[in-house]
Formats: structure tokens, C-alpha cells, sequence
């Protein structure tokens, strides 16, 4: 651990400590007479009831169902920290309410569960899903989470993301975007190599082939290639290879695959890429090291051996890939225009709104802070 990691965490922990929790309730009106006591308790509030429950589709209009969010996680796989539990997983979730309120003005609540199959999941966020207005999944452990989010889809009628699959494959989306203009390369004809097939993984493959057809996709898992040779893959691996979103025509090593490469996204270990496997690739290389804290690849190094565009997932490199840029503005639109379905559209829409903010992409800006001004509100404005 360097100085400035250890620094950091001994004055996150502090921060935390002072705080004793990162957000609160809090009351849009006080009461403080008899009037408002029979107004918003009883008895007034039995005449909003009865009626929501005659009209629950204007539910939204007399109570917090408009804007509240549940973050959900049943600690499965937290950060880059792994199997951490529910407990390990609150302060993440709690920081997410922060991230929500900060960017789109959105109240959320962090729930951690303490059941971790896909049924007992499933289960439990369907009992809590009537007192909120969207869900929003995050840390749990593929391939469980593919199943969770598909049956919660389907079998709920309100918006369901879950964040490490999809925030993270728009905001890499929205950078390969700029990052073709940089390169002067086109998705369509260039060769991708991923590392790393957990939540992330599959959902950008499935994202960028979409939206790119025509790029060929390699990806790598912690034993080398994934392709039809292989007897030891999960159905969610070998459904990737039998929809034709990634090639199955590499075998061997990341050191195999990521030859005459034109990007490489990782979202797997550190230091799983070298600066000879870099050097392997086709000129003007694209390098998405996503792993966090420490990267795939060190920027510097990466640059050194003759990458054109890198981005990482840390705030102290430039082109930081941080869903953060793309979760507030969606749950932001998806609440506002009563959508109920969050669908690829939306996704690619939204990737379109986070590149459009850099008017002249660059090598060191092809993604925008997640502080610049009106951001959720243009992400916002697509999910309709």
C-alpha cells in the first residue's frame, strides 16, 4: 500500500467515524401545530390512503414514489474487495445515496440483505419493491446477479438497473466513443480484447456489440481465451460465444489474444497486462484499465510502451471511467418520465448524452467530471 492510499483510507475511516453515517431523513415540512399533525398523521392521512389504494397509479403523486431509489446489495461483491458480506457492503451503498442526492437530487435508501441466492433475493426485493420508485442492484457476485436483475425485470413493473453491469458499460462506451475520434479508428473495424467476464465484463461486450456490430470482441477469463474449445465455461460465458458477441476464433493466453489488438478493456486484476503486450498491439492502441484501486496496467507504463488513449477507473489519472456519470442522470429520467423498463436504447442514449459533453476529445479528455455542469440533466432528458 503506498503512502497516499494509506493516507487516504486512514482519513476516510475518520470522515466516517465523525459522521456515524453518511445520510439522513429528512422532513419536507415540519410538524408543528395540531393542524399539521391531522394532516400528514392521523386522521388526515386515512383519506391519502384509501385513495392511493383505489388509484395506485397516482401513487407517485401523493407520496416519495416519484424520486426514491433503493440501493440494494447483498455484499456478495463489493468493490474490488470481494465476498465482504451485508455489513461490508453498507458504507458503499450509503456512499451511492450520497452520489444519487449530489448528482440528480434523488433520495435513496441503502439495503443490504443478508440472503444470497438468486431466490432469496428475488424474494426480498420484491416484498420491499411497493414502498420505492425504482432499484437500483449493486455488488452482487456474478453470474447470480445476471439472474436477479432479468427476473426482477420481468417480474416487477418499475425501473431496475443493476449499476455494475450497465452504469459501467455506458460510461465505457461514452469513452470508446471519443476515443475513436482520437485514433481516427472506427468501432466497427477494430479488434477488442476484454479481461475479466464477471458483471461488468459481459454487460460491456453486450453493449459495445450492439451498438458497434461489426467490432470483433476477444474476451479472457482467469484461464486464458474463452472460446468453443473450452469445456469448463458457465452458461453465461457460453452464451456470450453462442450470440455471436465474441469471437471464438482465439485460443491461448491474454499474451495470444491481445496481438494486433486495437483496444483492450480490463476489468479483471492488476497488472494482468504488460507492457510487452502493449507493445504488441496495433499502433494508436486504446486502454481501458479498469481495475480498481490498481489497474490492469499503470497509465504511465501503458503510455510508454505506445498507447495512444488510456483510462482507468481512478479520479488521479486523466479519463476516469466512473458510473457515477451515468446512474444519476438515468434513474433521474427514468423516474421523471414514469419510465418502467430501463432497455438498451436507453443505454446507448445515454453513452451518446456523456460523450456529447466533450465537444474536442482528446488523449487526456475523452470523459467528462463527473462535475460538470448539467450532465445528469442531458442523460436525464434521453431516458424516455
Amino acid at each position: 500500500m503506498s503512502d497516499k492510499t494509506k493516507n487516504l483510507s486512514e482519513e476516510s475511516l475518520a470522515a466516517h467515524k465523525k459522521l456515524r453515517g453518511k445520510i439522513s431523513v429528512v422532513s419536507k415540512d415540519s410538524v408543528s401545530d395540531k393542524n399539521k399533525l391531522s394532516l400528514y398523521y392521523t386522521p388526515g392521512v386515512g383519506a391519502v390512503s384509501s385513495f392511493v389504494a383505489e388509484n395506485p397509479e397516482l401513487a407517485r403523486d401523493y407520496t416519495w414514489l416519484n424520486n426514491t431509489v433503493a440501493v440494494i446489495s447483498d455484499g456478495s461483491a463489493v468493490l474490488g474487495l470481494g465476498n465482504l458480506g451485508p455489513v461490508g457492503a453498507l458504507p458503499v451503498m450509503e456512499g451511492k445515496a450520497m452520489l444519487f442526492k449530489q448528482f440528480a437530487g434523488i433520495d435513496s435508501i441503502p439495503i443490504v440483505l443478508d440472503v444470497h441466492s438468486a431466490d432469496e433475493i428475488v424474494s426480498a426485493v420484491k416484498a420491499i419493491a411497493p414502498s420505492f420508485g425504482a432499484i437500483n442492484l449493486e455488488d452482487i457476485a456474478a453470474p447470480i446477479c445476471f439472474e436477479v436483475e432479468e427476473r426482477l425485470k420481468s417480474e416487477l413493473n418499475i425501473p431496475i438497473m443493476h449499476d455494475d453491469q450497465h452504469g459501467t458499460a455506458i460510461v465505457v462506451l461514452a469513452g470508446l466513443i471519443n476515443a475513436m475520434k482520437v485514433v481516427n479508428k472506427s468501432l466497427d473495424d477494430c479488434k477488442l480484447v476484454v479481461s475479466g467476464v464477471g458483471a461488468a465484463g459481459v454487460a460491456i461486450m453486450k453493449l459495445l456489440k450492439l451498438f458497434s456490430p461489426g467490432l470483433t470482441i476477444v474476451a479472457c477469463d482467469s484461464k486464458g481465451v474463452i472460446n468453443s474449445n473450452r469445456n469448463d465455461l458457465n452458461s453465461t460465458k457460453q452464451k456470450l460465444l453462442d450470440d455471436g458477441i465474441i469471437s471464438s476464433n482465439s485460443d491461448g493466453k491474454l499474451s495470444n489474444a491481445i496481438n494486433n489488438a486495437d483496444i483492450f478493456v480490463g476489468v479483471s486484476q492488476p497488472n494482468v497486462l504488460t507492457i510487452d503486450m502493449v507493445k504488441s498491439m496495433n499502433s494508436d492502441a486504446v486502454i481501458f484499465a479498469l481495475a480498481n484501486p490498481n489497474p490492469e496496467i499503470m497509465p504511465d507504463d501503458a503510455k510508454n510502451a505506445g498507447a495512444a488513449v488510456v483510462a482507468t477507473g481512478r479520479s488521479d489519472f486523466p479519463n476516469q471511467v466512473n458510473n457515477a456519470l451515468a446512474f444519476p442522470g438515468i434513474f433521474r429520467g427514468a423516474l421523471d418520465n414514469r419510465v418502467n423498463k430501463i432497455t438498451d436504447d436507453h443505454k446507448i442514449a445515454a453513452a451518446e448524452a456523456i460523450a456529447g459533453f466533450i465537444e474536442n476529445p482528446s488523449a487526456n479528455e475523452i470523459i467528462p467530471s463527473i462535475f460538470i455542469d448539467g450532465l445528469s440533466k442531458a442523460v436525464a432528458s434521453v431516458i424516455r
